[in-house]
């Protein structure tokens, strides 16, 4: 494919110098080189638009598409939503079913909205104790996610689980979903895997040892979730002590770890971050409304971690549009310190988000990089008198979306409809799914 004409590409979101106008070329489901011959490509014209690496959206919870503004979880305190999101995902009963129509319509959600690649940090499992159920789950997510052509991390996280049950159902999704890969990424980069509990205030030492346990024997991801208003309290009733005290004395302090939210973090706790390696994401869209905190960003990226951006799921943020929470991130940051600038930003949103997943092929159109793009058209009233294009698309046309998306070389949006799916049937699935079993 050869994207033509175009008003200005985004190579390396970390180096505004590498912004330039003109074409780009995919070939083998990567970035071409300059002077690549494109003769017998796809051409797509791409003039009046800025052209950005596919988003990744480091923080989801896929499941949550399915319970979004429900009565009693809107700006509560944690304490009070996570027992009234627990007793809807009761009354509907999670199984497979329920992991593809909610997965469905998420997935399709973040395609249209730029994303190419979602984190799903999936918590809530069948209570019958089954571990093929907890796969058959997995596999319905990442069969969503391939139907309609984005790249998946499906990360088997735990809330409360028994810790052996967590450790024996992470083993076999893994050998479910990539037999023989011990790097935890399948070879065509479209399926990777991960592991991560979703914080101190819900699952004990063994649950993070044995997790921890797993991904070092199949090179698999680690994330979590801390220092959101009741990871702090309850990490101090229950334990006299700090979420990042117990990480660290847990072993989750590494430089393959990634922390979600830090909305309550010190500047000694930053300081032991950075050392440690550890990389963090930003989800504004869910602390920021739910009045759970507000990230000290700045303060993290000029320690040296690596900052991501994610929108968490739809029982707290109830969008998945990465690109509204990064302008709700450059609105919010100058709360808690000095205002992010718009590239920093858009740097999160691709670059940030796919170093903390391990994949650095992800997030840059630099060449051999995955041929993941958005392209943006800047040409109507809402970008009018828009100074810098770059700049403007998280500043100007809040929920902007893109015209056309990219993954792995193929068109998966078009002129702003999915190519392998239809939204009136997935919505329509997803309603019938909840009904069925309300």
């Amino acid at each position: 494919m050869l994207l033509t004409d175009a008003l200005s590409i985004v190579v390396d979101p970390t180096d505004p110098a590498s912004e330039r106008p003109g074409n780009l070329a995919f070939a083998g489901g990567r970035v071409a080189a300059d002077g690549v011959s494109a003769d017998g490509s796809a051409t797509l014209d791409a003039s009046g638009c800025v052209v950005t690496p596919g988003l990744v959206n480091a923080h989801h919870h896929l499941l949550q598409s399915a319970f979004r503004t429900l009565p009693g979880t809107r700006g509560v305190p944690m304490r009070e939503w996570l027992p009234a999101m627990a007793s809807a995902y009761a009354r509907v009963r999670v199984d497979a079913s329920l992991a593809s129509a909610s997965a469905s319509v998420g997935i399709a959600e973040s395609l249209l909205n730029g994303v190419t690649t979602v984190a799903d940090h999936h918590l809530t499992w069948p209570s019958d104790g089954s571990i093929q159920s907890h796969v058959e789950i997995a596999r319905a997510t990442a069969d969503a996610a391939g139907t309609l052509g984005a790249r998946l991390a499906f990360v088997r996280g735990s809330a409360r689980d028994d810790p052996e049950q967590a450790a024996s159902s992470a083993e076999a999704i893994v050998a479910a979903l990539l037999p023989q890969h011990m790097a935890g990424v399948r070879p065509d980069g479209m399926l990777q895997v991960a592991v991560g509990p979703a914080g101190v205030h819900s699952d004990p030492e063994a649950t993070f040892r044995l997790l921890g346990e797993v991904a070092a024997a199949h090179g698999l991801r680690r994330r979590t979730q801390a220092n959101e208003q009741v990871d702090t309290e309850i990490a101090l009733a229950r334990y006299g002590r700090r979420p990042l005290d117990l990480l660290d004395e847990w072993g989750w302090l590494s430089s393959d770890v990634t922390i979600a939210h830090l909305c309550d973090v010190t500047e000694s706790e930053i300081g032991r971050l950075a050392a440690a390696g550890v990389s963090a994401t930003h989800a504004p869209g869910c602390d920021v409304p739910m009045g759970w905190g507000v990230a000290p960003v700045r303060a993290l990226r000029e320690a040296g971690l690596t900052v991501g951006l994610g929108t968490s799921g739809g029982g707290s943020n109830d969008a998945g549009h990465l690109l509204a929470d990064a302008r709700l991130a450059l609105q919010v940051s100058a709360l808690v310190g000095p205002q992010l600038a718009a590239r920093d930003v858009m740097a999160m949103a691709t670059a940030g988000s796919a170093r903390g997943l391990g994949r650095v092929e992800l997030g840059r159109l630099t060449v051999g990089a995955a041929a993941d793009a958005c392209v943006w058209d800047v040409t109507g009233v809402a970008d009018a008198g828009v100074a810098d294009p770059v700049a403007g698309l998280l500043w100007a046309s809040p929920g902007r979306r893109p015209r056309h998306v990219i993954v792995g070389g193929q068109l998966v949006v078009r002129d702003y409809a999915l190519v392998h799916g239809e939204e009136r049937e997935l919505v329509a699935a997803l309603a019938e799914r909840i009904t069925d079993r309300g």
